[in-house]
């Protein structure tokens, strides 16, 4: 029986696989990789519809969510980091606020924000991947949607999220972010405060957009300023809450 309870699990979707039915690949890197013959002619229009039903299904489950923040960061932080704690006050303080945190509803600062958010009486919401690891959702997501497809989860964290928050984390993380920062630079949605925690972590990186590509004119001066960069998780809230009360008054 133990060896049975060991087993691990694996979530395409809203399918669970074990054992044998664990595939080699995911859902996306079936999608994406190189066809070396036309067999994908008959397979992808299929994909459309499953694509489709993952749009579906999360508009259908987020479209009465109301007011939500991402936030995003490693899932490997353990929980006895500083940063596990801060993710744990910062989905607590925006559940007081009346916001719904959303994550990608894996374990390290996902996990913890979701369960700051439970503990302070939101809503807890996780939007999961199909990964060959991480998998699952973690046991703080109170409301949980799994993808299989990466393009149709960043479309549930930008179209229901009035602002991200950023945490310590990897190229997931990163890659959140820059897409965040892409879609208002370019118009494609409203602008919402996208705040970096911890400048030790993310100094690096500013200085970097603003010694090199704003330098170099690879971007305006004025981009970077679609960050902010705050140090506690108490001034992260204090942004959201300023960039509320200006658009609520017209200014954002």
């Amino acid at each position: 029986m133990s060896s049975v309870q060991k087993r691990p699990v694996y979530n395409r979707g809203p399918v669970v696989l074990r054992g044998s039915q664990v595939p080699d690949e995911t859902t996306d890197a079936r999608l994406l990789k190189v066809q070396d013959d036309v067999d994908w002619l008959h397979a992808d229009p299929w994909r459309v519809l499953r694509i489709q039903a993952e749009f579906v299904e999360g508009f259908g489950a987020l479209a009465e969510l109301g007011p939500a923040i991402s936030v995003f960061g490693s899932a490997r932080s353990k929980e006895e980091s500083e940063e596990y704690q801060m993710a744990m006050e910062v989905g607590e303080r925006l559940a007081r606020l009346g916001f719904a945190v959303v994550t990608g509803g894996g374990p390290g600062i996902m996990e913890a924000a979701n369960r700051g958010a439970v503990e302070g009486g939101g809503v807890s919401v996780g939007l999961g991947i199909e990964l060959p690891f991480e998998q699952g959702l973690n046991k703080w997501v109170d409301l949980g949607i799994n993808f299989r497809y990466f393009f149709a989860r960043k479309m549930m964290f930008v179209k229901y999220s009035q602002g991200f928050i950023v945490l310590p984390g990897g190229f997931g993380t990163l890659d959140e972010l820059f897409e965040a920062l892409t879609l208002v630079q370019t118009h494609k949605i409203n602008r919402f405060p996208i705040v970096l925690v911890g400048s030790e972590y993310w100094g690096g990186l500013v200085q970097w957009l603003r010694d090199v590509l704003a330098r170099e004119g690879k971007i305006n001066e004025g981009d970077i300023d679609l960050i902010r960069v705050v140090e506690t998780p108490g001034e992260a809230i204090e942004v959201i809450e300023e960039f509320c009360v200006e658009r609520r008054n017209g200014n954002a």
